[in-house]
């Protein structure tokens, strides 16, 4: 089972490093107008999916379009180096998917202004995964679906140990201490006991933030360092799985039956219910400290226009008509494919797959309990925390002075950002 668009979410995904550009084709939209008189020729990148369907949908949609003559490149590779490679020539992609923009391609002025897009129709966007695409008031991609990641766990056997779904972190160290035999372990976190699929997401339901609101270290607190000792805990308990056949993306090692519960993603979630019928439930991740909430990371890749494109309005056209006015190809595009959640509240609240059982918890989780990286965590921050993230749980460094170097660290990089908007 591959599945691309969970990248988004993986903790250490995102990383725009500008590398050399991969060939791109002949086409790259800059020669004039099409050759079927269609208008402008645009160039969109996308990444490539590994869900059947998504390419010929996509290049479906471009075909649709009457107003410009629309090639779509399906992108192979490391995509997020193509495109922040791509932004500084002049002969990337007019639209590209992005997984951001970040906020060094945003102030470096290598995306358009989009804002005037949503006139009339931003309430309607899901506004944790708007919020990253937000920089100074104005908005620099339209998000196209909502991914999300949570928490699966087997009914029965939570039933036989006479185990609830755990709602705080304590209760899931008992219940994965509980659940674990000689031949099933009671939680699986990723082959790296959790430090690159959880991330943020310990530090948000602690109550905290990775940068707050006014561009500060959200997690200068004690009740990280709490939070962060008890995945240490799970991993000395024996009570994670680790070593399994396909990591945590992918719900092999839970529908098996070698974990009762696993961390994975919504595009799990067909493939659970079809080996497990209703013997599973989903869960948000359990508060970790007292008076905090559950959380769910959530994303979203965006519809972006290039400064350097050559037919910007046309480009920005092209971007409103599909992300914006096609609400049928935005619904095509969540569930047609794999199991996402469309961007637009008023489509996932009409959508029959995502209004019942586990898909419709996870849809709540996703707006009552959801946050996405914000855009001032850059790669430079999410790399120092990940790395410390992954001391403390294999080698059982201490949280807090391991905390204390990555506050240090990421109050620079703040401040490098803070510098550069000036």
């Amino acid at each position: 089972m591959t599945i691309s668009r969970r990248t988004l979410l993986a903790s250490g995904a995102g990383t725009a490093a500008v590398g050399l550009l991969s060939a791109c084709g002949s086409n790259t939209g800059r020669d004039g107008g099409g050759s079927d008189g269609k208008g402008p020729k645009l160039s969109q990148w996308y990444h490539q999916y590994g869900e059947d369907g998504t390419e010929r949908a996509v290049k479906r949609y471009a075909d649709a379009y009457d107003k410009a003559d629309v090639s779509v490149q399906w992108r192979p590779g490391n995509y997020d180096e193509q495109t922040a490679a791509a932004l500084l020539t002049k002969s990337g992609p007019d639209v590209f998917e992005v997984n951001g923009p970040t906020l060094d391609q945003i102030q470096g002025g290598q995306v358009l202004d989009l804002t005037d897009l949503f006139d009339g129709v931003k309430d309607d966007f899901n506004p944790v995964v708007l919020a990253p695409k937000t920089y100074d008031g104005r908005i620099w991609s339209v998000p196209q679906v909502v991914d999300m990641q949570l928490l699966y766990y087997r009914k029965s056997l939570l039933s036989d140990a006479g185990r609830k779904p755990p709602t705080t972190l304590d209760e899931l160290v008992d219940t994965a201490r509980e659940l674990t035999t000689k031949k099933v372990k009671g939680l699986f976190l990723g082959n790296d006991g959790g430090a690159g699929a959880l991330g943020g997401t310990p530090l948000y339901a602690a109550g905290l933030q990775l940068v707050t609101d006014d561009g500060k270290v959200g997690f200068d607190d004690p009740a990280a360092a709490v939070a962060l000792a008890h995945l240490r805990d799970l991993y000395e308990d024996k009570s994670l799985l680790l070593g399994a056949p396909s990591d945590w993306s992918d719900p092999s090692a839970f529908v098996q039956g070698l974990t009762a519960m696993q961390w994975s993603g919504l595009w799990a979630l067909p493939a659970v219910k079809k080996a497990l019928g209703d013997d599973f439930g989903v869960a948000a991740f359990p508060a970790a400290a007292p008076g905090a909430k559950p959380a769910v990371p959530v994303g979203a890749y965006g519809a972006a226009v290039s400064a350097r494109s050559a037919h910007k309005r046309e480009a920005k056209d092209f971007v409103k008509w599909l992300w914006i006015e096609k609400t049928d190809y935005q619904r095509d595009f969540a569930l047609s494919y794999g199991f996402h959640i469309p961007a637009r509240l008023s489509l996932a609240k009409k959508a029959a797959p995502l209004t019942e059982g586990p898909a419709a918890d996870a849809v709540r989780f996703s707006t009552e309990n959801g946050y996405a990286e914000p855009l001032r965590w850059t790669p430079a921050s999410r790399v120092a925390y990940q790395d410390a993230l992954s001391r403390i749980i294999k080698s059982g460094a201490n949280p807090e002075s391991e905390l204390r170097s990555v506050v240090r660290k990421v109050s620079a990089e703040l401040d490098r950002v803070k510098k550069k908007s000036a």
